[in-house]
């Protein structure tokens, strides 16, 4: 079988370089390029890092962008003149940022999710069939914790899941958004949903999803221990995403959720 070529952006983060070692052990991807947004000196993995330009991704096939929104329409505006493939772990879009990459999805594929990792998209596909199955007479929120390093909260992971609420109430999820809470030991239910966001230590990812009647409460959640899973979930996302014909995918397109 033919290498994929790959290239990844913000190779000096901390997912950029769990992803460079991931391909490296990877025997479907050939590392061809890695990009940052500031000079770097020095080699990565035998590559110099570059910016993001069209001579830094004309010999890749897919992109792999785990950095910031502004950097990935960035990114995305070159491969969509270079018809190159995008796998986006970016997280922390507003609503229009979410509306442009749907139009450059247009032209070429992308595979976009909040969190790559298997268990998380089965807990939010289990979230979405609660929510559904529960009906308005129960509650939601949700937690996640993450390392102190995250600037970002809520985490792309809980917006996904609190998608998945809202998804199965057959609702605009931008329209249950509700308090965004920060380091917070309680905080509580409402007809909205509510989010808190612990950061503290190296903590890889932990989420969770309640659901009360105040009677009962159900809880569904996800720990993380390993954060090669994450760079693993990115390199299937993007092997699967070479035949694909553009549009906008996710990783339950990939892993065949209903």
């Amino acid at each position: 079988m033919k290498k994929i070529n790959l290239s990844i952006s913000g190779c000096m983060g901390r997912m950029g370089q769990q992803l460079i070692k991931s391909s490296k052990k990877n025997r479907n991807f050939k590392l061809v390029s890695l990009t940052e947004n500031r000079l770097i000196n020095k080699k990565i993995a035998g590559l110099k890092p570059s910016r993001n330009t069209v001579d830094a991704f004309k010999k890749s096939n897919v992109i792999i962008d785990f950095t910031v929104p502004k950097c990935t329409l960035e990114i995305l505006k070159i491969a969509s003149k270079l018809k190159k493939r995008v796998v986006i772990g970016t997280t922390g879009f507003s609503k229009k940022e979410e509306n442009l990459i749907k139009k450059f999805s247009k032209k070429i594929p992308i595979l976009k999710a909040g969190n790559m990792s298997l268990g998380v998209n089965l807990l939010m596909y289990l979230t979405e069939i609660a929510s559904k199955s529960l009906g308005d007479n129960f509650l939601s929120k949700v937690y996640d914790i993450h390392h102190k390093h995250k600037i970002d909260y809520p985490s792309g992971t809980a917006l996904m899941l609190g998608k998945g609420i809202a998804d199965g109430k057959n609702k605009n999820f931008y329209n249950l958004i509700g308090k965004k809470y920060l380091n917070k030991k309680s905080f509580p239910y409402a007809k909205k949903i509510n989010f808190n966001s612990v950061r503290k230590g190296e903590v890889i990812g932990e989420h969770e999803v309640r659901f009360s009647s105040g009677k009962e409460i159900i809880k569904l959640n996800h720990e993380s221990f390993d954060r090669a899973l994450y760079s693993e979930g990115a390199l299937v996302a993007a092997k699967w995403l070479i035949n694909k014909k553009p549009g906008l995918y996710s990783m339950r397109n990939l892993l065949n959720f209903k």
